[in-house]
């Protein structure tokens, strides 16, 4: 068997493996990009973030035209028995639409798409199974891998897929359920356990940690709890599930080792994702695994065998689209010998919960650990003219700056919007714009972005408190 040679060989087409392709192409390499399903794009395109988001479109559309109507003494109710298909019409056209267009500018850009299975033969050897059972060989100089994650099955949970659902199989179930119970309070655990509670369903989310999205400021989830409670949804923290079974007639039901006893129409299991290694071959080369079994890498993304990265879901937190892409371009970079930037901790989070939420930068905790004069400036949505009009009066937008230098050091916003409104705050982090800017700039009015200029003037206002108690 005759072995082709390429400079980047890319397992896995999401978009960490999409960005390093485009990257190698850019500059003049030859590359392969391997994907074993029929059309590209991975789990984010077909079975997470665009089919998820598409989902909670539909209910925020649904939940805005309730609260009109209601304002207008009429009242919108959501069917019952609502199919799930239902809530996701434009589903497979957005999905298509996407397909075509990373299939267009992959191939515009040049790089070879190989469907099939990526196997390790050697440190820079892979063999590519088709669908059909046909193998080739190939050899490239640097080898991407960018394979991905599926849903963890945690021992104890009979996931079924009928009545306990995992992340991936969630949107297959039929009809809108009365009741849901959700385990795990990370970003999946906690969109679709809002989307769901903004539906009518009654919700409760059980995990270990004392609030869901533990890793973001706690003013921010503070307040997802409680728009979520005041959906009607319950979050059961610092607790484990100790038996989870179908009752063989009507329901789930859960037992805590706290003790709390209960019962759902359904349940999901969101408790975490495991890398896609199984069939990869990584033993042969004797890839280093982390504690978690994601593959070790280090600030360049190499792996432990040399010429090897690895990017994306495969390496582990914070498995988010924006940083898989910017992981894989680093990557590539870094093969390339080129300039990687400073942007790493300019990547925003993005989490499309109900209410949306977005941060880049550093958290006030962190900024206290780096800097002397740390102040901080909130502005509530209910302070704006467009919060009002639009009747998002529940969001908050925060900023934490270093009044020493006057450098903005992050941003935190929860409130609809919250993920485009963010890169205002991220475009003036990377350009190094000092925190007064907000002030100094002039925004169209009524706009959310007004709501940097508030923030700004409550900064100062705190700021000016706080050297007069000194003085």
């Amino acid at each position: 068997m005759s072995t082709e040679s390429f400079d980047f060989v890319i397992i896995g087409s999401g978009p960490a493996g999409q960005k390093a392709a485009i990257q190698a192409r850019k500059s003049g390499k030859s590359c392969l990009l391997i994907e074993k399903s029929r059309t590209l794009g991975g789990a984010c395109v077909h079975r997470g973030t665009i089919p998820s988001k598409t989902m909670r479109e539909t209910t925020l559309i649904m939940r805005r035209f309730q609260r009109r109507t209601t304002a207008l003494s009429s009242n919108m109710e959501i069917p019952e028995n609502m199919r799930i298909d239902s809530l996701m019409l434009s589903l497979d056209r957005v999905i298509d639409g996407h397909v075509r267009y990373m299939t267009n500018q992959l191939e515009r850009n040049g790089v070879e798409i190989a469907h099939g299975r990526g196997r390790f033969l050697g440190p820079n050897e892979i063999e590519v199974q088709s669908p059909s059972g046909q193998k080739r060989v190939v050899r490239g100089n640097t080898i991407i891998l960018a394979a991905g994650s599926q849903p963890r099955r945690p021992p104890g949970i009979p996931i079924d897929h009928e009545r306990i659902y995992d992340s991936d199989s969630i949107l297959s179930m039929t009809y809108l359920p009365d009741s849901l119970i959700v385990l795990g309070g990370g970003v999946i655990a906690s969109e679709y356990a809002s989307i769901f509670a903004a539906l009518g369903v009654k919700v409760t989310m059980i995990d270990k940690a004392p609030r869901p999205l533990f890793f973001l400021e706690e003013d921010l989830t503070d307040r997802f709890v409680k728009d979520f409670q005041a959906m009607g949804g319950e979050y059961i923290g610092q607790d484990r599930v100790a038996r989870m079974e179908w009752n063989g007639f009507d329901a789930v039901e859960v037992e805590t080792d706290g003790g709390q006893k209960r019962r759902a129409d359904k349940a999901l299991c969101a408790l975490g994702r495991v890398p896609n290694l199984e069939g990869v071959g990584a033993n042969k080369i004797g890839l280093e695994l982390t504690d978690r079994g994601h593959v070790k890498v280090d600030e360049f993304l190499r792996t432990s065998v040399p010429g090897v990265y690895a990017c994306g879901d495969i390496i582990g937190p914070p498995s988010l689209v924006s940083s898989s892409m910017e992981q894989g371009r680093r990557a590539a970079r870094h093969a390339l010998g080129l300039d990687l930037g400073d942007s790493q901790e300019m990547i925003p989070t993005g989490i499309y919960t109900i209410p949306e939420i977005s941060s880049v930068g550093l958290t006030e905790a962190e900024a206290w650990e780096r800097y002397e004069h740390v102040a901080v400036g909130r502005a509530e949505f209910g302070e704006l003219a467009r919060g009002q009009i639009a009747g998002e009066t529940y969001g908050m937008l925060k900023i934490v700056a270093d009044v020493a230098t006057g450098k903005l050091l992050g941003v935190h916003i929860i409130g609809e919007g919250a993920t485009e409104l963010v890169h205002v705050g991220q475009m003036a982090m990377m350009s190094g714009s000092p925190v007064s800017c907000f002030a100094e700039s002039i925004f169209n009015f009524p706009t959310m972005a007004e709501a940097y200029r508030v923030a700004y003037l409550d900064l100062h206002e705190e700021h000016e408190k706080k050297q007069l108690q000194v003085a």
